[in-house]
């Protein structure tokens, strides 16, 4: 799904995209968490118990700014 936005920074076109996380092998889409981060010996980061949701990001072509959303409809297809 495609959204077209104006950047509230100097109000130019904004281009729907996403940030990449790189993992052992593969890639994926970047998930909000709940909750603040807690340190884990094994994996870095401990996981919180509830749902992950996806992150689309938007980036304005003049200036560059990000405004990022979490919301279900950003997962990958």
């Amino acid at each position: 799904m495609t959204h077209s936005q104006k950047c509230p920074k100097c109000n130019s076109a904004m281009v729907q995209g996403f940030v990449v996380d790189n993992t052992y092998g593969g890639r994926s889409v970047s998930h909000w968490a709940e909750d603040a981060p807690q340190k884990s010996f094994w994996t870095g980061v401990k996981l919180p118990p509830g749902l992950l949701i996806p992150i689309g990001t938007f980036r304005c072509g003049s200036c560059g700014y990000l405004e990022q959303y979490a919301r279900q409809e950003f997962a990958a297809k």
